[in-house]
């Protein structure tokens, strides 16, 4: 039997509502009834059965992910990147512990990927209390670290994109101490991400240590990727280079000192905002980014919309409207920073 997924499928629709009826509180079951439907697809389709258990493997570690992960949603979170092999009497294992317990102190949680290192800085100075861990298994090096052994936010994974997923989706920001070919793949991947609008606009810090690092690693995207074309001017608004982990904790709080969140609504681009902005700021903002909304549209206050009350919790949040391009997620993250100002 062929199946879709509109309600077409007679029978099997009634089974399937049958069985999300007796497991019993089932939230979006609408949702659900898809992923079921996508299951029996994918078992009709392929009979690989290595590619069966990717898939399987896939939704079960992003069911655990949203479970442990769900408890703490409104707590603002910070991902750690950096190299496993920083041993804890070095500099910037230290300045690691400094910046995650600053973290800490003000109510952020931490998220690393649970190993030693600057994994293991990170969980020790935020503590196992405002922990995470998005380990992976490994042959060498990735044991979990003893702040977050037997933790309940310790989540082992078989999948590095997986992984991945846990360490942007649920971030609100991103520090990246200096590190090899996983730190710099890590880091790459949220600068990609951020770049096309793949994720929501987060501040994204790259913690220096004394040898300067990242000067170095700068220089070379100056000169060879700026250079050459291959990036535009705009991208440097998505990162911040400090060898402070105090200027680090700042870049973040001001990140969303007056800017909260946004989604988009068919063509529009919605920014909510902690305070709401007047026609003068709005004003200063058109004149300053005119490449950021469509020619010969407005930059607008409105009301959220009826596509915004599925999250309740926002509704009450100021916010502005403008019809955006989609071509400059580098200035929007500028233009985010011109709010912050105001």
């Amino acid at each position: 039997m062929q199946l879709s997924f509109n309600r077409t499928n007679k029978e099997i629709d009634e089974a399937i509502d049958s069985l999300i009826g007796k497991a019993g509180g089932v939230h979006h079951q609408e949702l659900v009834r898809e992923m079921i439907i996508s299951a029996l697809k994918a078992g009709q389709d392929t009979d690989y059965l290595a590619d069966l258990k990717l898939l399987s493997n896939t939704m079960k570690e992003m069911r655990y992910t949203n479970k442990v992960f769900s408890p703490y949603r409104h707590r603002t979170k910070v991902t750690i990147f950096g190299s496993a092999r920083t041993e804890p009497q070095e500099e910037a294992y230290q300045k690691c512990v400094r910046f995650s317990r600053l973290l800490a102190d003000k109510g952020y949680m931490i998220i690393t990927g649970g190993g030693p290192g600057i994994m293991q800085a990170g969980n020790e100075g935020a503590g196992s209390e405002s922990s995470f861990a998005v380990n992976i298994r490994l042959p060498f090096e990735q044991a979990p670290n003893p702040f977050m052994l037997a933790n309940p936010r310790l989540i082992t994974y078989k999948y590095f994109f997986n992984r991945k997923v846990a360490f942007v989706k649920e971030a609100d920001a991103i520090a990246v101490f200096p590190g090899g070919f996983g730190t710099l793949d890590e880091a790459m991947e949220v600068f990609t991400l951020i770049q096309t609008g793949k994720t929501s606009p987060k501040p994204l810090v790259l913690i220096d240590d004394d040898d300067g690092y990242w000067e170095q690693w700068f220089i070379f995207i100056k000169e060879r990727m700026l250079g050459r074309g291959f990036i535009s001017a705009e991208d440097f608004s998505i990162f911040t280079i400090t060898r402070s982990e105090k200027e680090a904790v700042k870049v973040i709080e001001d990140f969303y000192r007056n800017y909260h969140s946004l989604r988009f609504v068919n063509r529009r681009l919605i920014i909510r905002l902690n305070k709401e902005l007047s026609r003068a700021n709005i004003d200063e903002l058109e004149k300053e980014f005119p490449e950021l909304h469509n020619s010969g549209t407005k930059i607008i206050s409105t009301a959220p919309l009826q596509e915004e009350q599925d999250e309740p919790d926002l509704l009450d949040l100021p916010r502005i409207a403008l019809q955006f391009d989609h071509q400059h997620y580098g200035l929007l993250m500028a233009f985010i920073g011109r709010i912050n100002m105001f």
